[in-house]
């Protein structure tokens, strides 16, 4: 059986995007071996409000069955917008994951940046109690600055 050259294009294609999709989330081995990696990915402002989108990396060596982290968002002038909570759930070893929040009556623009202001609840039976907050590590794809 041949298969035809503009198959073989698009098949191609098709792996070299799997393969840089499979990088982009992918945890940077050592580099995150014990941490938390917390990463606000994308911000889209809609009628709602602000859709923010984390990348979660969990580089321990164990899974954590729930995290929610306690979060204060500032407009663009450092004042105070709100304080927060932001339910993770659960996160597995050395897995990427995807979390989407909504907040409501703000459009993206007008947040300047978004505190991690600590753990509200970590339940990780195999780590120890800190595994949530100690190496914790945030960073920000978008304009709107993340602090740890």
């Amino acid at each position: 059986m041949r298969i035809s050259p503009i198959l073989s294009v698009l098949s191609a294609a098709f792996l070299a995007q799997a393969a840089i999709a499979e990088e982009a989330v992918k945890p940077a081995d050592e580099s995150l071996e014990g941490k938390l990696s917390l990463e606000l990915n994308a911000a889209q402002s809609g009628e709602g409000g602000c859709m923010l989108t984390f990348v979660v990396i969990n580089g321990h060596d164990a899974d954590i069955a729930r995290a929610v982290y306690e979060t204060v968002l500032f407009d663009k002038a450092g004042q105070v917008d709100r304080l927060t909570l932001f339910d993770f759930g659960q996160l597995p070893a050395k897995r990427p994951r995807v979390r989407q929040f909504s907040v409501s009556g703000t459009p993206c623009d007008g947040l300047g940046q978004i505190l991690v202001n600590g753990a509200h609840a970590c339940e990780a039976a195999a780590l120890d109690e800190g595994a949530c907050e100690a190496g914790l590590e945030v960073t920000s794809r978008t304009e709107i600055e993340v602090l740890g």
